[in-house]
């Protein structure tokens, strides 16, 4: 899991807390001494760690945690020191302004920019997947003429995704221009343009970032940080804000191995979201960044949002992932009929490749919402023709939907694992035993 190593120091902190007999002044500022050096250990801006703890100190009613002296007293107070933080994380990823959402069928452009080894290469065609996959038509434009160029035409090649560059072209002004231009006439919905990245934040990077800007007029610039580059990581983002009007950002190599509180300090200096990380360099190593489930998992607190379409994809990917589905269903005694048809391995795995391509039909919106009673039938039938299936198909699927969610509901206390937090086996192991049990 990301920042795994501070979600545990955290969830220590508060655990610490909850032992205490009394929660006074001197318990509530050691728990948030652990949890302000654990986010400085992350590479967590200091103003910010700082300004956390003192907004905290100010809404907590010394008083009223005096007079809880029972252990349930003690448990009410946590849960509210727990809140607290919750709401001061929270804002910490969160500016409250969303940022410019591409819409299909409207021409998009948007600019990538970052220092060079951020990752903004592949994550460019990352980006362009995700929207492919999700029916868009995007197209890459490379103003680099030197590694990048290479990269990026390669990676478009591979994800089937038109591609502009020009490796003769020293003037990426002229490059970007005809690019886009191009792309316009073929009716391509999401135009991204990847700019040349540097060793170093010289002038000439931002320079040539605003000329770039210039002749584009970009819908929206997302700038790509590497999660592990620590402290420098609010310096960085804030020099990238003052030359381009950054408006969002994607933090990469998120793959466990980085402490990422530099993806805060981030948001602090440009005031714009953390819209997806990346967790690799594979095109499906990428993923939607929210921050309320995302500092909720932090907090050990579990998905305090329920069982959504989205934990369903997610978890049908980890199954293919892990091969032959008949040796995962022979240690599932619940698991749905309609998934393991008698000895046809290949008709399910096509059956739930067939439900992943009906859910990449899917808006954001349905994806993460818990509900699906607001899909009409007019919205089934659309989501069939997107995918290429049958309206009963599409009908299946949400009833599979349903009867995981049904299940879900049932595990009190236990929380839904991300991607890579937990093996498919594990998870469906513990939602299908416990449906076989009810």
């Amino acid at each position: 899991m990301v920042l795994a190593q501070l979600g545990g120091s955290i969830s220590h902190a508060l655990q610490q807390m909850s032992n205490a007999t009394i929660i006074d002044e001197k318990v509530l500022s050691d728990c948030l001494n652990e949890i302000s050096r654990a986010l400085l250990q992350a590479d967590v801006q200091y103003k910010m760690v700082h300004d956390m703890q003192s907004n905290i100190k100010r809404i907590v009613n010394f008083d009223d945690l005096a007079a809880g002296h029972n252990k349930l007293g003690i448990i009410q107070q946590v849960d509210f020191i727990q809140q607290a933080i919750f709401n001061e994380l929270c804002k910490m990823l969160d500016p409250g302004k969303p940022s410019f959402t591409p819409k299909k069928g409207k021409t998009s452009v948007i600019m990538f920019v970052g220092l060079q080894g951020s990752g903004k290469t592949t994550t460019c065609t990352q980006y362009a997947y995700y929207h492919q996959r999700k029916g868009w038509k995007p197209a890459l434009v490379c103003v680099d003429t030197f590694r990048a160029f290479c990269q990026l035409k390669q990676n478009a090649t591979k994800a089937k995704i038109p591609f502009y560059g020009r490796y003769t072209e020293s003037d990426p002004v002229k490059i970007v221009a005809e690019g886009v231009e191009r792309f316009k006439k073929e009716n391509c919905d999401l135009i991204i343009v990847d700019t040349s990245g540097r060793h170093k934040q010289e002038a000439a990077l931002f320079e040539e970032m605003r000329q770039v800007s210039e002749a584009t007029k970009p819908d929206l610039v997302i700038f790509v940080m590497d999660g592990s580059i620590g402290q420098a990581a609010f310096d960085q983002a804030q020099a990238f804000k003052q030359s381009v009007a950054v408006g969002a950002v994607i933090v990469t190599k998120m793959d466990g191995h980085a402490k990422g509180g530099g993806a805060l300090s981030a948001v602090a200096a440009t005031k714009s979201p953390v819209i997806f990380i990346g967790t690799g360099e594979h095109m499906d190593e990428f993923e939607v960044f929210d921050v309320k489930p995302f500092v909720s998992h932090l907090l050990g607190m579990g998905d305090w949002f329920g069982f959504t379409p989205r934990h369903m994809y997610e978890q049908f990917q980890n199954i293919l992932k892990m091969g032959c589905i008949d040796q995962v269903r022979s240690m599932l005694p619940g698991f749905s009929a309609k998934l393991r048809p008698n000895d046809h391995e290949k008709e399910s795995q096509a059956k739930i490749k067939r439900y992943i391509t009906m859910m990449d039909s899917m808006t954001d919106a349905e994806l993460d919402s818990t509900s699906t009673k607001l899909i009409n039938e007019a919205r089934i039938r659309q989501i069939a023709w997107a995918s290429g299936q049958h309206v009963r198909d599409v009908m299946d699927m949400f009833e599979e939907y349903e009867r995981l969610a049904n299940i879900w509901s049932k595990m009190k206390g236990l929380k839904i694992p991300k991607k890579g937090e937990m093996s498919a086996l594990n998870w469906a192991s513990s939602s299908l035993n416990l449906a076989y049990t009810t």
